[in-house]
């Protein structure tokens, strides 16, 4: 609602709701406003006044309501505002998606040569243990090399995933 209307729907609405009691307007307390736009209805008329607070005639409360476009906009989803227009201009588009492609290839690139380096320390891991190293350092060893190559593999596919999605990317 836009405020011009507010402030007359208030206006219509004020004297009708000032003559009603106290009572029937849900207020069995005055409300003060005090410095910096504090409204409360919880001090006493001397606590009010010695913290310079002033009586309000009356307060109206109307409830909230979502104008029918932006009630649209949240259903539907939509981000853009009524009137905007956050187009991209296609060259400028391409160009980030080439962007998108050439990061996601090297971050591809180096993933494979970190899965590569892994495979290989395991292999070496798997040799005949070293002299003086205890079984049970072994075998934490080889699990976090083998860990390890699990989440690089998971890293692979998901960069090869989303390769798949910009255009022409290979999946």
């Amino acid at each position: 609602m836009s405020a011009p209307f507010l402030a007359a729907l208030l206006a219509l609405l004020a004297p009708t709701l000032l003559a009603l009691p106290e009572s029937a307007r849900g207020q069995a307390r005055p409300v003060y406003r005090c410095s910096g736009n504090l409204y409360t209805d919880a001090l006493e008329a001397a606590e009010a006044r010695q913290r310079g607070c002033s009586p309000i005639e009356a307060v109206v409360s109307l409830p909230a309501t979502v104008p029918p476009r932006a009630a649209a906009v949240l259903r539907t989803g939509e981000l853009q505002a009524e009137g905007a227009q956050a187009r991209v201009d296609p060259a400028v588009q391409r160009a980030r998606d080439g962007d998108k492609r050439r990061i996601l290839e090297t971050e591809l690139a180096a993933e494979q040569q970190r899965l590569a380096g892994l495979q290989r320390d395991l292999e070496q891991a798997q040799a005949p243990a070293r002299p003086g190293e205890a079984l049970a350092e072994r075998s934490a060893r080889l699990a976090l090399l083998r860990e390890s190559i699990e989440r690089s593999q998971a890293d692979l596919a998901a960069l090869r995933r989303e390769l798949a999605k910009t255009a022409g990317g290979p999946g």
